[in-house]
């Protein structure tokens, strides 16, 4: 059975783009209660961006922080019932910040119109009522959360999307004066993101001639971004990596990540690392899977002098390590493909690890 995904409504793009938000707001505010709820990473709070916020008098504003965990299931029952209680349903929820904050807006925006907690729709079309309209607003260019139509989030019992045709954003504003001023480390576990997500998606076996092509444009920037004569962090390479994390967002929608990701998310799970930064550190091991890129990617480290650490397994208990694995182990799609469809004849819960116990 093919893929049938909805893709993200309307995209703006361009340099001083974010101005226009206010005005593709006002269509919808008459909606609902009539006031947006704007969901901003902490990071902002105080600085100019979030002065240049369109917030209007009855609207909400929360700043989040995200640089200690991913988004819960918890913390999006808890935007819910707060915003709920206090004025009612939003006309809009709009997210600005980092694949993380972007996800929280998505996983919000549904959840306003479904029951109970959140983590009852982990998983694939879960969901059973479409959600409001939501805009997402990138900060950092490298998760595809902007055209993901997954919005991640960890529960109690497993790190996994709310996925549906609904999650897609109605709205993305696409602005790479907003992401300019990224902190180098953060800049470039981001970036590797979107390289990650293309290296998976065409090297497994639900690759294709669509998945493909957006998967080679978004590596051909990324190596503009990060590799050859040039790169590093400049407002020509901005424009460059914004619209490889879009292309590489497109490109695992209609493929799939693997067995990095499968292993990322079993670090999230257990020490609560960041996503982009969990990935290389999986990465780095995993040439049996992606053979010479992950040469390519180990010249990038080296390239903007970015510290992996080495032998972090030798520090974790068989406990943790089982716990990472059991978590990996469940995300049947990803493994599928890395190995194929019959990956469970071939490997075992021991076999994913021994991938952990390289790290």
């Amino acid at each position: 059975m093919h893929k049938n995904f909805r893709n993200v409504d309307k995209v703006v793009y361009g340099r001083g783009a974010f101005a226009q938000l206010d005005g593709i707001l006002n269509e919808k505010r008459k909606d609902n209660d009539k006031f947006m709820l704007f969901i901003v990473d902490k990071y902002f709070e105080g600085k100019p961006l979030a002065a240049k916020v369109p917030v209007h008098p009855e609207d909400i504003v929360m700043y989040i922080s995200v640089d200690e965990e991913e988004p819960t299931t918890d913390q999006i029952d808890y935007v819910r019932d707060t915003v709920k209680s206090s004025k009612g349903i939003p006309a809009g929820v709009i997210g600005i910040g980092g694949g993380s904050i972007m996800d929280i807006a998505k996983a919000s925006s549904l959840m306003f119109t479904n029951e109970g907690s959140s983590q009852l729709y982990q998983g694939l079309n879960l969901i059973k009522n479409p959600g409001i309209y939501h805009v997402g607003i990138p900060t950092l260019a490298g998760t595809g959360a902007e055209v993901s139509i997954t919005a991640v989030v960890t529960g109690p019992e497993k790190k996994l999307g709310l996925k549906c045709d609904w999650t897609p954003f109605n709205q993305i504003v696409l602005d790479p004066d907003i992401i300019k001023d990224a902190p180098r480390d953060q800049w470039f576990y981001t970036g590797m993101d979107t390289y990650i997500h293309c290296i998976e998606s065409e090297s497994g076996m639900y690759k294709n001639i669509f998945s493909t092509a957006y998967a080679n444009q978004s590596l051909e920037l990324c190596r503009d971004v990060f590799i050859r004569e040039g790169c590093g962090q400049s407002d020509v390479n901005d424009e460059k990596l914004m619209v490889a994390s879009l292309m590489g967002g497109l490109s695992l929608t209609y493929s799939e990540v693997g067995a990095c990701h499968a292993l990322s998310y079993g670090l999230s799970f257990v020490f609560g690392l960041r996503h982009g930064y969990a990935n290389c550190l999986a990465f780095n091991h995993l040439e049996e899977f992606y053979g010479e890129a992950v040469g390519e990617f180990k010249a990038m480290v080296k390239k903007h002098n970015i510290t992996l650490p080495q032998n972090l397994a030798k520090g974790w208990t068989e406990d943790e390590i089982t716990q990472m694995t059991e978590v990996s182990y469940k995300l049947d799609h990803m493994w599928k493909q890395a190995i194929g469809l019959d990956w469970k004849e071939k490997w075992t819960l021991e076999n994913i690890k021994d991938l952990f116990r390289r790290l």
